[in-house]
């Protein structure tokens, strides 16, 4: 089978990267054909046979005049959907599988797919993968000045717009508007045949929509598997992951009377620095992170926003490291409460202490053992059955 993978990014960044990177190598080692569509970069580590790409496009370091260029691509990309169609009639896909693609690649790369069938008389199985929730929510999160919000859901995007949802600014939330009322509107996700959820909880949000209900999937994600093994467990609480707001780093701060190895970095970094219970060890990978999370009493996972499947409490429980977290968004689909951590309501500081007191460590670890998650294996077994559909 030839799988075209598409994302904006083609390079190490993140989940939605992690993800088809492993699921790419995997099925290559199958036999099948995989070829990659995005962005060009000077990291990227994958591709295609045509060399075709779209035009590097970073926001961060770009001057005046290419941020106001980059503002109309945003929405629609005609080199997205030109350069696309050169690598389809070149590789002759049999499925195109979406992942991340708004803003550098945009929904134009569905009409692509379209064009491509036009030429060629057949209809090309198109997937895609909800790593988020761009398809209801402009800002993807559902998580706007510092709460949840769900205005968007029924169609109502205006209230991106409203609430400066993206960044805070008035131009990108605009545009996330304009390009949410767009797609929408046209019925250009119709062509999707199906989505792929990271857990049931995005499911039923994406279901919200009558145009998705009929095509969500819930496949969790898929992780590496590990040697199970029993650690001896020392007297700690780790924080492993990003320092940021909605990852409920407030909540850590104000449980005063508990201290927590944090490892990680993010734009709440001085704050955590500064609070007398959190003591930062920095950014860990690796060995070192595993041993990190294999000898803590418990790992905290205190999100304040929809989580969906996050890799972080997949995997402390397969270190045999119970965890508590927030029993918010997709979070709860993954731990056993009681038995491989305990749930404890958003946000809720004092509640969040009392389920870190109950924890019993030497006990739970062997659940957390005992539990299994999809391999990349297995994922691939149930992705295939999607892909014959």
């Amino acid at each position: 089978m030839k799988i075209l993978m598409v994302n904006k990014f083609l390079y190490p960044n993140g989940g939605s990267e992690t993800y088809m990177f492993k699921l790419g190598e995997y099925l290559s080692a199958l036999g099948h054909q995989v070829e990659y569509f995005g962005m060009e970069h000077k990291d990227r580590c994958v591709g295609n046979s045509a060399e075709q790409y779209t035009s590097c496009m970073d926001f961060h370091t770009a001057n005046a005049l290419d941020k106001v260029k980059y503002s109309l691509k945003t929405i629609y990309s005609k080199e997205a959907r030109e350069k696309l169609n050169i690598v389809l009639d070149n590789f002759q896909p049999d499925v195109v599988h979406l992942n991340n693609f708004n803003f550098q690649l945009t929904p134009s790369i569905i009409y692509a797919v379209e064009d491509f069938d036009k030429r060629t008389g057949r209809r090309t199985k198109l997937v895609y993968t909800a790593h988020d929730y761009q398809l209801i929510c402009p800002n993807h999160m559902m998580y706007t000045n510092d709460e949840i919000c769900e205005k968007c859901i029924g169609g109502n995007f205006s209230s991106c717009t409203k609430n400066k949802c993206i960044h805070g600014s008035a131009l990108k939330s605009l545009l996330g508007t304009i390009e949410a009322k767009l797609y929408n509107s046209k019925n250009t996700y119709d062509r999707i045949d199906n989505i792929i959820c990271c857990s049931e909880f995005i499911k039923t949000k994406l279901d919200t929509n009558p145009l998705f209900k009929n095509k969500t999937i819930t496949l969790h994600n898929f992780i590496d598997s590990v040697d199970k093994k029993q650690t001896e467990k020392k007297d700690y609480i780790l924080y492993f992951g990003r320092f940021a707001k909605e990852k409920g780093i407030e909540t850590l701060i104000n449980a005063k009377e508990i201290n927590f190895i944090c490892a990680g970095s993010g734009s709440m970094e001085e704050e955590v620095n500064a609070a007398p219970n959190l003591i930062n060890i920095g950014f860990k990978t690796g060995a070192e992170l595993e041993q990190l999370i294999r000898e803590a009493k418990c790992t905290v996972y205190p999100s304040i926003w929809y989580e969906n499947c996050p890799f972080s409490v997949m995997e402390s429980i397969m270190y045999g490291t119970p965890v508590v977290a927030s029993d918010i968004g997709g979070i709860p689909e993954l731990i056993e409460d009681g038995k491989t951590g305990r749930l404890f309501e958003a946000g809720n500081t004092e509640k969040m202490i009392d389920a870190i007191n109950s924890i019993d460590s030497k006990l739970m670890s062997q659940h957390c053992l005992d539990k299994d998650f999809d391999t990349v294996e297995a994922y691939c077994t149930k992705l295939m059955a999607i892909y014959n559909s």
